[in-house]
């Protein structure tokens, strides 16, 4: 940030302001960050029975909603500076400066995202994200000062100013919206998409429909919970058994999580498309199979009730 500001003082140029700009949300959203993921790694309590990941989205939307209103001012200010133009210079200087931050924050962005998906953590990702978005529009800004270098056209620098503010409000935007959907339980689609293919791929006999499956993030924890429709006529030390082994099988395979698992009996309308064998109460044979997919799995119906 200091760097970027000594550029700008260097330079005089709304340019480089845009990215001067942008570092002090940087530094704020960092802090605001560091805190969050510092809350967010605290164990349960009991006004708090999932954890206090949650805080981890508020964070995102707080970076996402500073870098929102830090593209839009620079969009004002640049458009400002069209009809009332700075006196620029030194802009080979400036664009040495703005370019060895630009290196840093690349590398630190392509570190932190990584990170960020292998804890996983929403914060760290957005933050690395964050920093490679600058990356770009630092890259950018280097050519935009050469160009209007080599050129003499003292406009560029307001346009190209837009054109990069306009950038940073839609990667505002981004951010804002993808912790909005986190806040408010937005199904992951990709989770659920992974989960009901493994379970497909792996059913066993006596798992004759799942149903009403639902996946939840908090921060770095994901829950999941469904309904698991087995023979009526299992004892409960069975039917423990089957809903462990789902258990296992998803956090060994699939993906880490807590499970919920109700285990539901069957009825008589399952019969046909059940595939248990030597089934001593079955009602009619077996005529159907029905693919477990997302949208017959994440419904709160036995899949007969579906059809």
């Amino acid at each position: 940030m200091l760097a970027k500001f000594t550029a700008y003082f260097i330079t005089n140029s709304n340019f480089v302001l845009t990215d001067a700009a942008e570092s002090v949300v940087n530094v704020v959203a960092s802090s605001f960050a560091f805190f969050s993921i510092y809350l967010s790694a605290q164990p349960r309590d009991q006004n708090h029975p999932y954890g206090h990941g949650k805080i981890e989205y508020f964070s995102v939307f707080i970076e996402g909603t500073l870098i929102f209103i830090a593209g839009a001012g620079i969009v004002i200010k640049s458009t400002y500076g069209i009809f009332h133009p700075n006196v620029i210079h030194d802009l080979v200087l400036g664009a040495i400066i703005i370019g060895a931050t630009g290196a840093i924050n690349g590398i630190l962005g392509y570190y932190m995202t990584r990170k960020g998906k292998s804890i996983p953590s929403i914060t760290i990702e957005a933050d690395g994200h964050h920093l490679l978005t600058d990356m770009v529009t630092s890259c950018g800004l280097v050519i935009g000062l050469l160009l209007i270098h080599f050129t003499r056209i003292a406009l560029l620098d307001s346009i190209l100013s837009i054109l990069v503010g306009t950038y940073i409000v839609f990667t505002g935007y981004k951010l804002v919206r993808k912790s909005v959907g986190g806040l408010m339980d937005e199904a992951d689609f990709d989770v659920v998409t992974n989960v009901v293919k493994f379970l497909s791929d792996n059913r066993r006999n006596a798992w004759i429909d799942v149903h009403n499956l639902r996946a939840q993030k908090y921060g770095n924890e994901l829950h999941i919970d469904c309904h698991l429709t087995l023979p009526y006529y299992f004892d409960l030390n069975k039917v423990h058994e089957e809903v462990s082994l789902v258990d296992r099988m998803i956090n060994a395979n699939a993906t880490k999580t807590e499970l919920f698992i109700h285990a539901d009996p069957c009825l008589p309308e399952c019969c046909h498309y059940c595939n248990m064998p030597d089934c001593p109460v079955r009602y009619e044979p077996k005529r159907e199979d029905i693919e477990w997919t997302m949208d017959r799995v994440i419904r709160n119906k036995k899949h007969f009730e579906q059809e």
